[in-house]
């Protein structure tokens, strides 16, 4: 199969509230910023997919809309998932390794302003013994919260931690939407308390993917995907351990995450408990920089936070800043579904090490 890689990527600054925007408007400045980066033309993608969700926007097929801001005429290769724009990406290297496209344009967005958020997630648990209890997001990520607790795992002076940390790194991001010290705040459902939960955000992100010498051309330090996987929990969550993520850890080991150590890791962890059950199923040490962007915890775009996770990965390959770095997407209640891509970057990386790029033959990309 050949080789994938990102070779550019765009956001927008991510806010409370963008009612003067529809989603076409909020789009496109971040589809002519990836393209300008790479120099592409509308005309010179060969796939585009697109993440997004029905709920959010409030009707039926509105990612249809945001075409507009593609351009699609003269026709186009296009398709979409009701996802976040991590799954799309996923679509798109899949197309790209079996030779359908050379080059693929991925983006994702989310208005999550105009409803209630904690009241829409209800709509994905299951519709027969969960959903009639109405049980937002917050208070099922503060049940994981308290089994951690529970099983003696962290306490919320950890869960702080994550917190503080996560907003001083966004002070350096200039899209981020929560940025520096962040008071702890009350308790919004115990044990967890407003500083550990995501905000409300509107935003987009792109992304733009090469294969093999294009990507070469397109970008001086590609990110080459060396693989991906994701992998999904039991529906019912009577019958998970809340303390564990088993489908995360598996979606790493299909994606050779475990091969060799990542110096970077963006994970999507909306809340800060779920960031230490992440580490933990990663094997992620303090020799590894955990969302040096700040992560979800500094802004949390419905559909958007999980592609934003890649990108943001893919950037730091491309500034030098790292070798080798693992990105995470969850969709779901307490980190139902999950996404893992292993990114590496080749010639000179941070500190002047020369790294390797990628040999047929040698590291191919694990697919699942």
């Amino acid at each position: 199969m050949r080789d994938v890689a990102i070779v550019a990527f765009a956001q927008t600054d991510h806010r409370r509230r963008s009612d003067e925007l529809s989603e076409v408007e909020m789009v496109m400045p971040v589809l002519h910023q990836v393209l300008a980066r790479t120099g592409l033309q509308t005309g010179d993608i060969g796939f585009t997919c697109s993440g997004s969700s029905d709920y959010l926007a409030g009707r039926a097929f509105s990612f249809t809309m945001t075409l507009d801001g593609v351009g699609a005429w003269p026709p186009i290769s296009e398709s979409h998932v009701e996802m976040d724009g991590a799954w799309a990406l996923y679509e798109a290297w899949v197309t790209l390794l079996t030779g359908e496209a050379d080059t693929a344009l991925v983006y994702a967005y989310g208005k999550a302003s105009p409803g209630e958020v904690r009241d829409v997630l209800t709509r994905q648990l299951d519709p027969y013994y969960t959903a009639p209890l109405w049980p937002d997001s917050v208070a099922l990520a503060a049940l994981q919260a308290q089994a951690l607790i529970d099983a003696g795992e962290a306490d919320e002076p950890a869960f702080a931690g994550v917190a503080a940390r996560s907003r001083r790194d966004a002070a350096s991001n200039p899209h981020a939407q929560l940025k520096g010290e962040t008071p702890r705040g009350d308790h919004l459902v115990r044990p967890l308390r407003v500083s550990d939960c995501p905000p409300v955000s509107d935003g987009a992100a792109a992304v733009i993917l090469a294969a093999g010498e294009r990507a070469r051309e397109l970008c001086e330090r590609p990110a080459w995907i060396r693989g991906m996987d994701h992998r999904i929990e039991a529906h019912g969550l009577g019958v998970r351990d809340l303390t564990r993520s088993p489908s995360t850890l598996l979606a790493a080991e299909h994606a050779g995450a475990f091969d060799r150590p990542v110096d970077t890791a963006e994970l999507h962890a909306p809340f800060s408990s779920q960031e230490l059950v992440l580490r933990r199923t990663l094997d992620l040490d303090d020799s590894v920089r955990v969302n040096p962007s700040g992560g979800a915890l500094a802004a949390n775009p419905m559909m958007a936070a999980g592609l934003v996770r890649i990108g943001e990965a893919a950037a730091r390959i491309h500034r030098g800043k790292s070798d080798r770095a693992l990105a995470h997407a969850t969709s779901g209640p307490c980190l139902q579904q999950n996404l893992v891509a292993v990114l590496e970057g080749e010639g000179e990386g941070p500190g002047g090490r020369r790294v390797r790029g990628p040999h047929r033959g040698e590291g191919e990309a694990h697919v699942r």
